[in-house]
């Protein structure tokens, strides 16, 4: 009888400091305002031309470990609406990651950045692709809005390799279908996302 007690006692014990200890957020990017811009210059014969694109809709959360993933699809590209219908062994991909992102983020450090005050960190992402699977560092700025909305964008510049994009069979594809036969060495790109808490 006594060794129940002191199982219930214990019980009880645990749960009341489970109730005490704050919950941990579920930050998750809200991706009505989280996007990727990129500047793609065409060379042409007339000179070079730089056209403007975007990846949007971006999702991805972060878990208790700190872990977000972040699959990139054709159909999050703003040149889908523009190019219409898509032949059919194309369209069967818009829909699936030909990009995967994965990196590490403390929650704790999201939690305890004050409201109004930014901080700068160099995390290491993964690129996971059927081509290729790297690592990149990339510098990036959040800053706590509001206690449940964090903004995150890249703290330095950051450019893409259009000859590793041309390797890409899909990312060729949708840019030949564009029109763009040649493009620069470098593409600028810049991140404009944000966090949301939305634990409740």
């Amino acid at each position: 009888m006594v060794n129940v007690t002191r199982r219930w006692v214990g019980a009880l014990g645990l749960l009341a400091l489970g109730w005490a200890l704050p919950l941990q957020a579920a930050w998750e990017l809200d991706p009505a305002a989280s996007q990727v811009n990129a500047t793609l210059v065409e060379i042409t014969p007339d000179g070079p031309v730089p056209h403007q694109h975007q990846v949007r809709r971006l999702e991805g959360s972060i878990d208790s470990q700190g872990n977000l993933r972040l699959p990139l699809r054709l159909n999050q590209l703003d040149v889908m609406e523009r190019l219409g219908p898509l032949p059919p062994w194309l369209g069967g991909l818009a829909d699936k990651p030909v990009v995967t992102l994965t990196t590490q983020l403390s929650p704790e450090r999201l939690e305890s950045l004050p409201v109004g005050e930014s901080l700068t960190e160099t995390l290491l992402f993964g690129v996971q692709s059927q081509q290729q699977d790297r690592q990149e560092p990339i510098e990036l700025t959040f800053t706590r809005e509001t206690p449940d909305r964090v903004r995150i964008t890249n703290a330095q510049r950051l450019a893409l390799d259009s000859r590793e994009l041309m390797d890409n069979p899909t990312a060729r594809s949708i840019l030949l279908l564009l029109g763009y036969e040649q493009l620069g060495d470098e593409i600028p790109v810049t991140l404009e996302a944000t966090l949301e808490n939305n634990n409740e």
